[in-house]
């Protein structure tokens, strides 16, 4: 089953309980599904918060079991360090350092680390690198996420602040 079939599957579940869906992937072996979540009211993920987001996908996947053969379910939150996935999750950490990854050679490298400078129109991302600014489709990011820096963590340590 694709990872795009899985999606579909989980984010109506996710959704339902008060989450967004971040992000779902195999990892290690392939043999363990990770499901990543945030809370819609953007408070802090707690460990009761994944385990009931756990029993209820456990659920649904048992009934439409959509893996072949056996696999662990795991959900946590994004953390610190987060991926960026969505357009809105570059919007909301524009300021802060990231890393990405493209899927194809972009001015004759793949991988940028800048300063995020938020969305530009609806479908591409600003950075500003130490050699410039770079713009790049969102279709074109293989990967993206923040970099634990000094500043990143005196930001998730304000009161009213969840960055996951």
């Amino acid at each position: 089953m694709s990872l795009a079939r899985l999606e579909e599957l989980i984010a109506p579940v996710v959704g339902d309980m008060g989450y967004d869906l971040v992000r779902v992937m195999f990892v290690g072996t392939g043999r363990t599904l990770q499901v990543m979540a945030d809370r819609k009211d953007e408070q802090p993920m707690t460990v009761e918060d994944c385990a009931d987001i756990s029993r209820a996908l456990s659920a649904v996947l048992d009934v439409e079991d959509p893996i072949p053969g056996a696999y662990s379910l795991e959900v946590s939150s994004p953390g610190i360090d987060r991926p960026l996935v969505r357009p809105r999750d570059f919007e909301r950490f524009a300021g802060f350092e990231a890393k990405l990854e493209t899927k194809r050679i972009h001015d004759g490298r793949k991988r940028f680390r800048g300063r995020l400078k938020g969305m530009v129109g609806d479908n591409a991302v600003a950075l500003d690198t130490e050699e410039g600014e770079v713009t790049l489709a969102l279709s074109e990011i293989e990967k993206a996420k923040l970099m634990l820096t000094d500043e990143l963590i005196a930001f998730s340590t304000k009161p009213n602040v969840n960055l996951g």
